[in-house]
């Protein structure tokens, strides 16, 4: 049985910034079960208090991004009291930044939120990714960032999604057995569009569940009887690769990559796309 601990997350904000820190830290532990106590929107003592009552409770550890000293302070002196490590996680980067840049430093409770253009390029995207998933509205794609194009159970939904959330306008079209693809997909200019690819073995287990999970007598039509035989799923992964090497699409294996291993690689693809032409895409 793994180790398990306690971990305190501390935010006068939504928390994501620092939850998001914490869980790509511990990833990094093998056989440890972290039990998350995400405390948000912390902006009074009182608040604080009951908060170190639950740490003295369930201790373990405890991040942090607060911007007031007063609050900051009554939280570390009492992380000290208890005996748990208490960490800033947000302090190095600033005041390397801080140093970097000969600015003083004016902190802003929740400013990473704060409606800019940014927020409204990211709900933009997001507004187009819903709307052109799965092959819908094809004729719209040349407003499009980014096209993904792949065989069914390959990530395109979600990784679309994760990429909207940072401002990327995604869409994924399908690859479907003996059906052509959406008119004009094949002929598309703008976006950068990319091919996803997977083994078959990996992609038949990953079928096996999905039809576990909406049940084996589910009747949807998209789920035939061979769908995750792995002798089919082969024949379609070749389809897919020859379209894309016709097409001179970039590919990306999905195999052993996470959503946001997906999305960084695609990435990189549309930075080094937008490189060669400033003119064209994001």
């Amino acid at each position: 049985m793994g180790l398990r601990l306690h971990l305190h997350v501390v935010s006068d904000s939504t928390g994501e910034t620092v939850t998001t820190v914490s869980r790509a830290a511990l990833s990094q532990f093998e056989d440890v079960m972290a039990v998350e106590h995400v405390w948000s929107f912390v902006r009074s003592e009182q608040q604080l208090d009951t908060i170190l009552q639950e740490i003295e409770a369930l201790p373990g550890a405890v991040l942090f991004t607060m911007v007031s000293a007063e609050l900051r302070a009554r939280l570390q002196h009492g992380c000290e009291r208890i005996g748990v490590p208490c960490v800033p996680v947000l302090d190095p980067v600033m005041h390397v930044l801080q140093g970097a840049l000969g600015l003083t430093l004016r902190p802003q409770v929740g400013g990473q939120h704060a409606l800019d253009a940014g927020y409204f390029a990211r709900i933009e995207a997001m507004n187009f990714m819903l709307r052109h998933d799965d092959g819908m509205f094809t004729d719209e794609l040349e407003q499009a960032d980014l096209v993904l194009v792949g065989v069914s159970r390959t990530s395109k939904t979600p990784t679309c999604l994760y990429l909207a959330n940072r401002g990327v306008k995604a869409a994924n079209v399908p690859i479907v057995p003996e059906q052509a693809l959406p008119g004009g997909v094949d002929r598309l200019r703008n976006p950068l569009v990319v091919g996803l690819t997977i083994n078959p073995e990996v992609l038949s287990q990953i079928r096996v569940n999905r039809l576990r999970q909406i049940g084996v007598a589910g009747g949807d039509a998209r789920f035939t009887p061979d769908y995750a035989e792995v002798e089919r799923i082969k024949a379609e992964l070749v389809t897919a690769r020859r379209l894309f090497a016709k097409q001179g699409w970039p590919v990306i294996d999905v195999t052993r990559r996470s959503v946001e291993e997906t999305a960084a690689g695609l990435m990189q693809l549309l930075r080094a796309r937008l490189a060669q032409a400033p003119d064209v895409g994001l």
